[in-house]
Order: C-alpha cells, then sequence, then structure tokens
C-alpha cells in the first residue's frame, strides 16, 4: 500500500518534470493538455531505498503521458517522510527532486529538450538541464550547456560554459517562416 501511494506521487512528479521541460521551448506549448491521462514508466528495473528516502528507475527509462514523453538511463527520485495529498485525496510522500541522469530527451509534439542531465528541484520550483543542452521547435534550434527554468515566473535561462559546443556561447538558430 504505500508503495502504490509512494508510486503515485513519483508519477505526478515525473509528469511535472515532462511538462515543465516541454515549457521550457514555448511556454504555451502544453496549453489545454490534459494532465489526467495515465502516467506510465518503463525502466529495466525499480529499487526503492526506504531508509535513503530514494527510489531509482534505471535502464532504458521511459516515461509516458499522452503525447509527452521523458527519456533518460536512470531516474533518482529524492522524497520526504512528510506526505502530501495526491489527487486522489491520498496521503504519499513528498517528492524533493527528481535527477534524470544521462542522455535525456523530452518531447511533445511541437517540441523537444536534450542534455546529459536534468534535475528537477520540486521545492524551489526549478528545473535545470545540463550538458549540450539542445531545444527545439521545427526547425528553430538553441544550444548551450545549461538551462534553467523557473516554474513560478516562467523565466528561463541558457548558458554556453566553454565546453560541449565549439564556441562555449548559446547558439540561436531561427528559421523564418515563408510568406505564402
Amino acid at each position: 500500500m504505500l508503495i502504490t501511494k509512494y508510486l503515485n506521487a513519483v508519477f505526478a512528479a515525473v509528469c511535472l518534470l515532462i511538462f515543465s521541460g516541454s515549457a521550457s521551448a514555448q511556454s504555451s506549448a502544453l496549453q489545454g493538455f490534459d494532465t489526467d491521462q495515465p502516467i506510465e514508466i518503463l525502466a529495466d528495473s525499480l529499487e526503492v531505498q526506504q531508509q535513503n528516502q530514494l527510489a531509482t528507475f534505471a535502464g532504458n527509462v521511459q516515461v509516458l503521458q499522452g503525447e509527452l514523453r521523458l527519456k533518460s538511463q536512470k531516474l533518482m527520485v529524492h522524497y520526504s517522510d512528510q506526505s502530501a495529498k495526491t489527487v486522489s485525496g491520498e496521503e504519499a510522500p513528498q517528492i524533493r527532486k527528481i535527477d534524470a541522469i544521462g542522455n535525456v530527451f523530452l518531447s511533445s509534439p511541437r517540441e523537444t529538450a536534450k542534455g546529459d542531465q536534468g534535475v528537477y528541484d520540486v521545492i524551489n520550483k526549478q528545473i535545470q538541464l545540463t550538458g549540450n543542452v539542445v531545444l527545439t521547435q521545427g526547425q528553430n534550434v538553441l544550444r548551450g550547456e545549461r538551462m534553467v527554468l523557473d516554474l513560478v515566473s516562467g523565466r528561463s535561462r541558457i548558458e554556453g560554459t566553454g565546453t560541449g559546443n565549439s564556441s562555449g556561447r548559446v547558439r540561436g538558430i531561427f528559421v523564418p517562416q515563408k510568406k505564402n
């Protein structure tokens, strides 16, 4: 029973990670998205370390909800003993942070975001992608080494650090729409 409640909380938090990652490419892309759709997590393994308040999904991790997707090699969910009410009204452990590690890829029908690692800081309501970050929407592409999205303000920032891309700077390619 506790594991079921815990997994429901994990699914809800992972869902927020997906929504917010996609929102970094365009904030209005998910307007009207049905957040009540089922969330499915596929992985080669799941390990729950109750004493460390950690659940680790490993091996070809895929999180699916409707047309939204998150892929990574590993997903680590850090939670606390403090419980919170789930959408169904049940008590579940509170998620503090989610780490997506290794070839992180977020996608919706209109955009994608990828990086080497992703962190969703639930407490501070921030999402960060690091390492070879690429955001795309159609033919438009932004590249950098670090992207931070503040979920409260909706403000995002992409930085270059001198490692990863050739110039160490943020690079954007914007393709104007052709006139008919």
